[in-house]
């Protein structure tokens, strides 16, 4: 799947028969379609956000938004 995104985010797409093929044999019609939609629509986004400047707000200096560690409720504590 990672593989399958890199490809449709290349300039230009670089999707070989042979990877959707294997994306088949994984995801159904319907998966793969929203799938694609999905990995199109970040393309988008991102290329739109790139052209007008946006750049992102700092959340964390990683590639993902780190979430604060949350102290377990008294209810919930010990149970797992």
């Amino acid at each position: 799947m990672l593989e399958y995104a890199d490809g449709m985010t290349q300039t230009p797409v670089e999707v070989s028969d042979a990877l959707f093929s294997r994306m088949r044999e994984k995801f159904s019609e319907a998966e793969l379609v929203e799938l694609t939609s999905a990995i199109a629509w970040e393309n988008y986004r991102a290329r739109f956000s790139h052209a007008f400047g946006i750049d992102s707000e700092n959340f964390s200096e990683g590639a993902v938004c780190a979430l604060p560690v949350r102290a377990p409720d008294a209810d919930t504590a010990g149970k797992h």
